[in-house]
């Protein structure tokens, strides 16, 4: 467990679960508390806030209905933001996930408090238009309205939200998604695994939604199999999500007594299902900066995945893996077959190139970096420590 150490900056990290703390954000709290700062994490309880808490930061539960759109569910959690800015005083709030950004945001308006984002996704509202989207663009421009930094995971997501004026240039700013803790995730320290081309093991690693391109992967798979039976597609992630494209699990289950996928189920530690596989594949239809991207990277895996926003700066066609056609198995199929057909020297090329994208462009320090220079401006302090774990 990490001390505390005295300090008069005080800063909230909030995000719609304790999970997504945990899993994207435990080095950056525990730099902010190894420089001094007093560190509170404010999300909703589920199994993940003991860990939270062994980290050394102070956790305060917030009720948060994540996927619904109740204005008065809503307007009661942005009271129950705004109750625990006035309570706290905080000098400076962290936000992730859209309800975060938006109604932590508006809260802290209230309480006088600077506010730094993340966008780290569109979600589902963005990529399908219509009425939701409109209304979710409202919410994220008076949301956004005054905050101090606003940073997002790529390009494309910046410049829409410049298009549209949910932003003001000043306030974007770009990261390389949450990063990726290189120590943490490495290959060398697991046994290789060597797969003849007839029985290479692909893997996917998402929330099993559809937008996540759950039935690409599911019918490239029936396309692969016809010609090489004894490759192994695998999925890894949540079943059961409330959001309104989750994967019903009896359409898992189907496709598991088909023979056309294996369900690993959830892991905590993904490290050894990725060392087992021979490719990870996301065919998602958008991102901010995919995690599982990163973390197979870092693996040194060869990379998949379609030629959208956050995917695409992972993944270089031809270098470290392929890029697919967004909605189109078929193409999807094409690279699977393409990488099949690799000689294994060259698909090991492949993964080592992976591990140089990750060093280079996405190490968890320079994530970490750029965020204490930010909290050191808002909060007044002079000078930030270490960004070394």
């Amino acid at each position: 467990m990490t001390a505390r150490k005295p300090s008069c900056h005080k800063v909230v990290i909030t995000a719609n679960t304790t999970w997504n703390l945990v899993n994207f954000r435990s080095g950056l709290i525990s730099n902010l508390l190894k420089n001094g700062f007093d560190v509170i994490a404010l999300a909703p309880e589920d199994g993940y806030c003991e860990r939270l808490k062994r980290l050394g930061c102070r956790y305060i539960p917030l009720a948060m209905d994540n996927k619904g759109t109740h204005p008065v569910h809503d307007f009661q959690l942005l009271l129950g933001f705004l109750k625990v800015f006035l309570r706290e005083r905080p000098d400076a709030i962290l936000a992730y996930t859209v309800k975060p950004n938006v109604y932590g945001s508006l809260a802290a308006q209230m309480a006088g408090v600077p506010v730094i984002n993340n966008i780290s996704g569109l979600g589902t509202a963005f990529i399908r238009g219509g009425w939701m989207a409109a209304l979710v663009s409202l919410l994220y421009r008076v949301g956004l309205s005054r905050s101090k930094r606003v940073f997002f995971q790529n390009d494309d997501d910046r410049t829409l939200f410049l298009d549209k004026g949910l932003v003001k240039r000043a306030q974007g700013d770009l990261l390389p998604g949450s990063g990726i803790d290189l120590v943490h995730f490495d290959a060398r320290n697991y046994e290789v695994v060597e797969h003849n081309e007839s029985e290479l093991v692909f893997l996917m690693v998402a929330r099993l939604l559809w937008d996540k391109g759950v039935r690409e992967y599911v019918d490239a798979a029936r396309i692969v199999k016809k010609r090489y039976p004894e490759t192994r597609f695998q999925l890894l992630g949540f079943l059961d999500v409330q959001n309104q494209t989750a994967v019903p699990r009896e359409d898992v289950e189907l496709w598991v007594r088909e023979g056309i996928v294996e369900y690993l189920g959830t892991s905590d530690d993904v490290r050894p299902f990725l060392a087992a596989s021979d490719c990870v594949v996301l065919p998602s239809y958008r991102e901010g900066t995919p995690r599982s991207l990163l973390e197979a990277a870092a693996m040194a895996k060869p990379l998949i995945a379609t030629d959208v926003p956050g995917c695409r700066e992972v993944v270089q066609d031809g270098v470290n893996g392929y890029l697919c056609e967004v909605c189109n198995a078929n193409d999807l199929a094409n690279k699977m077959l393409q990488l099949i057909a690799l000689p294994s020297q060259l698909r090991l090329q492949m993964g080592s190139q992976s591990r140089n994208i990750a060093e280079t462009r996405f190490d968890e320090q320079i994530v970490i970096r750029k965020y204490l220079e930010v909290i050191s401006e808002v909060t007044g302090r002079k000078k930030v420590l270490s960004n070394e774990c």
